[in-house]
């Protein structure tokens, strides 16, 4: 099923590319049960869709071996896009709002769904228009600060201090994308 090229088989099985056939199996069994439609407590349809499309392809051994080398070479040119933002932007300026991009759309999540007060990071990278490399940092960074948690289902979650750090910022940071200066005109 190679139908969306974009999906990440083994983070949506929370396993290593490296992962055995058994672990595969065995991970998918547990997932499938805690967000299985019919689970009253953590199912999930869309979540369970996406764990059993996963399994479908990497439980196959000719079908893993075709995803492994689309998935290869995705990560290829993720990293190759790290290395040219690192030289296209201004480090520590983007870093900062990324943080405050992460903290706005996680305070947004829980303020319009306080059932599910969290995303999961695969759904901030498609928000942010970041690839996971470039969040990593943001988000050690945010949890080692407790603006952010990372609750047992992976979900990303705001908390008191990120919304106090949020809120602070906020207003400064459209001010400054607000006040850039326009170029000079040769």
């Amino acid at each position: 099923m190679d139908k969306d090229n974009t999906v990440d088989y083994y983070e949506a099985l929370q396993i290593s590319p490296n992962a055995e056939p058994e672990m595969i199996h065995r991970v998918y069994r547990l997932l499938a049960q805690r967000f299985h439609p019919d689970n009253k407590e953590s199912g999930s349809a869309a979540r369970f869709r996406l764990i059993s499309e996963a399994y479908e392809v990497l439980s196959v051994p000719e079908k893993r071996a075709r995803y492994d080398v689309a998935y290869q070479q995705r990560q290829q040119d993720r990293w190759r896009l790290v290395a040219k933002g690192a030289e296209a932007e201004n480090d520590f300026v983007s870093e900062q709002a990324l943080r405050l991009t992460v903290l706005e759309v996680l305070y947004t999540q829980r303020r319009m769904d306080a059932a599910v007060p969290g995303i999961f990071a695969t759904d901030l990278e498609k928000l942010t228009g970041r690839p996971r490399e470039h969040l990593e940092f943001t988000l050690w960074y945010l949890v080692q600060k407790k603006m952010i948690t990372r609750g047992d289902s992976s979900l990303l979650v705001i908390t008191a201090d990120g919304v106090e750090y949020l809120e602070e910022n906020y207003q400064s940071d459209i001010q400054a994308r607000r006040l850039k200066p326009k170029p000079a005109d040769a």
